[in-house]
C-alpha cells in the first residue's frame, strides 16, 4: 500500500471521495485528514476478510390469483383488472412523506411470502428502527426477508444488522463494504483511503418489493428526513407504487445485486452482534408510526387504507425498468462512462418533441447531458429544470459545480428554477413547517412519459454510483407530476434569467417581481469558502 504522506496525495484522495467529504471543505478537513492518514500509516491498513461462499437466492414466485394467492398479490391483480387496457402494470405516485412511509409499513405488515429491500441509506433513527422492527416481525411470522444496504452510511450498525440476520428467515447483505467497520463515517472513510475506488463507488438504488407483487421505488432513502419527520429540514421527494409485470422486472434487478460478489453477508463483516433481548428492546423503543394524512396533494388516500378496503387505486400503464449493473462499481475512474440509467435518461430527452420538465436536487451535467439539452432546444422543445438553491441544498459543494453551468444552460434557452428557503417561501406561499430540500429525481417528457428513480442529473450518478429508474408511459401520471411541479414547486422557486451583469433571481409574481442581482441568502464568507473548496474538487466527483 502507498501511504498518504503528503498533502498532494491527500488532495487526490479528496477528489475521489464521496461528495459529503468535498462539502466539508478541503481547507478545513485536510489537517484532520492528515492526522488520521498518519494513524493509518503507523497502524497498518485494514482489509476485508477473505470472501466466504455465499448462497444464491431468487425472488419467490407468488400466485397472482385464485385461492393460493397472497393478499398483496390479490390486491395487485384486482387493481390491474379494474383498469381497462392492455397495459401489464399499474402505478400511483407517492408525493407525501407520511404516505410514502405508510405504504412501506403496510406492505411489510401484509406480506406473506417475501420482502426484498435495497437501499443506499438506512438510518439508525426512528424511521430506520421502525422499519427494521416491521421486517423483524415479518420474519417471525415466516416471511423471507432479504435486506441489501450500501455500506457507506451504515455507521455503527453492524451489531444490530448481524443480530437480525441471525434470526430465521432474515438475511442482510452490505454492498461494497469498507474494510474499517467501527467508528464515525469520517473515520471509516479516512482509514479506508487505501481503497479509494471502493469508497467512491456506491449503490444508490432504492427499492422495496413485497411478495413479488407490489413494489415501491423512487428517490427516498430510509431516514426521518425523507418522510417529513425531521427538524429543521426535510426532503421533498417522490416515490411510485407499482403493480403487475414491472414488479417481476424489479425483482430481477434486486436478485442481480443480491447475488453479486459485491454484496457481502453481514455475518462475514461484523465482529459481533447484539443479543436478541437488547436488539428487540432497541427496536421496540423506536415508537409507533403516526397515522398518515387523510389525503395527499393528489387527493389520494393512504395505501394502508386502500389495502384494508381491498381496493388499490392505480393507473394502468406500460413501463420499463432501467438499472445499472452491479459491476459498475468495478469500473476504473479513468474509464468511467455513463451507466444504463443515464443512457436511458438521455434517450428520453432525445425523443422529446414538445416539452421536458426535470427535477433534480443536484445538477452538474456532463457533456452528454448538456448536448442532449442543447439538442432539445434546437428542436424548439421547451426545457425546464428545477433544482435546489444555495439556501436549500444539503450539498453546497455540488451547488458550486451546478453554478458553473447556469450561464450556458440559460443561453441555450433552458428555464432554470431554484427552490426558495422556507423564510422566503412562507411569505410568498403561506408555507409552514421545516425547511424543504428538493430530493425528487424525475422527468416528464411531452406530457406523456415519466422518468422516476434514484439518478441525479450529475456526473456521480452517471459514472460512479449504481442507479435504477422506471420509465412509465402514462399521460395520467405525467399530468399529475406536471401539476405538482407547476402548482407547488415552481411558484415557490426563484426563476433565473440572464441580465447585463450576469444572472438575476426573480421571486414573486410577474406583476410584482422581486429581483436579486446576486445569489440569494449567500453571505460573502460562505461564498469564499465554497470557492476555495471548489478549486480542489473535480466536477467528475460531484
Amino acid at each position: 500500500m502507498k501511504h498518504l504522506a503528503t498533502l498532494e496525495m491527500l488532495h487526490r484522495a479528496c477528489m475521489a471521495m464521496p461528495r459529503w467529504v468535498a462539502c466539508v471543505g478541503f481547507a478545513l478537513w485536510s489537517a484532520r485528514a492528515l492526522v488520521m492518514a498518519l494513524v493509518t500509516a503507523l497502524g497498518g491498513c485494514a482489509s476485508l476478510p477473505q470472501p466466504a461462499a455465499r448462497a444464491e437466492s431468487r425472488a419467490l414466485a407468488v400466485a397472482q390469483s385464485g385461492a393460493q394467492a397472497a393478499p398483496l398479490a390479490q390486491a395487485a391483480s384486482s387493481a390491474l383488472a379494474a383498469n381497462a387496457g392492455a397495459a401489464g402494470s399499474a402505478f400511483r405516485l407517492l408525493p407525501a412523506g407520511d404516505q410514502a412511509l405508510d405504504a412501506r409499513i403496510a406492505l411489510a405488515r401484509r406480506a406473506e411470502r417475501s420482502l426484498d429491500l435495497q437501499y443506499y441509506h438506512l438510518a439508525h433513527d426512528a424511521t430506520g428502527l421502525q422499519l427494521l422492527r416491521e421486517l423483524r416481525d415479518a420474519a417471525a411470522r415466516g416471511v423471507r426477508v432479504r435486506l441489501l444496504v450500501d455500506d457507506l452510511y451504515a455507521v455503527e450498525q453492524d451489531a444490530m444488522l448481524a443480530s437480525l440476520a441471525a434470526r430465521p428467515g432474515f438475511e442482510v447483505r452490505m454492498f461494497n463494504p469498507l474494510p474499517v467497520r467501527d467508528g464515525s463515517l469520517e473515520r471509516r472513510v479516512v482509514l479506508s483511503l487505501h481503497e479509494l475506488s471502493r469508497i467512491n463507488r456506491r449503490m444508490h438504488n432504492k427499492l422495496f418489493v413485497a411478495d413479488n407483487s407490489l413494489a415501491v421505488t423512487g428517490g427516498r432513502n430510509i431516514a426521518d428526513e425523507y418522510f417529513d419527520r425531521s427538524e429543521p429540514a426535510n426532503f421533498i421527494d417522490m416515490d411510485v407504487l407499482a403493480a403487475g409485470a414491472v414488479v417481476q422486472q424489479l425483482s430481477q434487478v434486486f436478485d442481480r445485486y443480491w447475488n453479486s460478489r459485491h454484496a457481502w453477508p453481514i455475518e462475514q463483516l461484523a465482529d459481533g452482534r447484539l443479543g436478541t433481548e437488547a436488539a428487540d428492546a432497541m427496536l421496540d423503543a423506536a415508537g409507533s408510526l403516526a397515522p398518515a394524512g387523510e389525503t395527499d396533494a393528489l387527493g389520494q388516500s393512504p395505501v394502508s387504507q386502500q389495502l384494508a378496503h381491498g381496493r388499490l387505486e392505480l393507473f394502468a400503464a406500460d413501463a420499463s425498468v432501467l438499472a445499472d449493473d452491479p459491476s459498475k462499481v468495478e469500473q476504473a475512474d479513468a474509464d468511467a462512462t455513463e451507466g444504463q440509467v443515464a443512457k436511458g435518461h438521455l434517450a428520453m430527452l432525445d425523443e422529446a418533441r414538445d416539452e421536458i420538465l426535470i427535477s433534480s436536487p443536484y445538477v452538474v451535467p456532463g457533456k452528454a447531458q448538456l448536448s442532449a439539452l442543447d439538442n432539445a432546444r434546437q428542436r424548439s422543445v421547451q426545457v425546464s429544470v428545477m433544482t435546489n438553491s444555495l439556501s436549500t441544498t444539503d450539498e453546497p459543494m455540488v451547488h458550486t459545480g451546478y453554478a458553473r453551468h447556469r450561464d450556458a444552460l440559460l443561453k441555450m434557452g433552458v428555464s432554470l428554477y431554484e427552490l426558495m428557503p422556507l423564510a422566503v417561501k412562507s411569505a410568498a406561499t403561506s408555507a409552514t413547517g421545516s425547511m424543504g430540500r428538493l430530493h425528487a429525481k424525475l422527468a416528464v417528457v411531452d406530457g406523456q412519459r415519466v422518468f422516476i428513480g434514484s439518478m441525479n442529473l450529475d456526473r456521480r450518478s452517471a459514472r460512479c454510483n449504481t442507479e435504477m429508474a422506471l420509465v412509465i408511459d402514462s399521460p395520467a401520471l405525467a399530468g399529475q407530476l406536471t401539476r405538482l411541479l407547476q402548482r407547488d414547486r415552481l411558484p415557490a422557486s426563484y426563476r433565473l434569467r440572464l441580465a447585463a451583469k450576469g444572472i438575476e433571481w426573480v421571486a414573486g409574481t410577474d406583476a410584482a417581481p422581486v429581483v436579486h442581482a446576486s445569489e440569494p441568502n449567500a453571505g460573502w464568507a460562505q461564498s469564499l469558502r465554497l470557492w476555495i473548496t471548489a478549486q480542489f474538487v473535480s466536477e467528475e466527483m460531484l
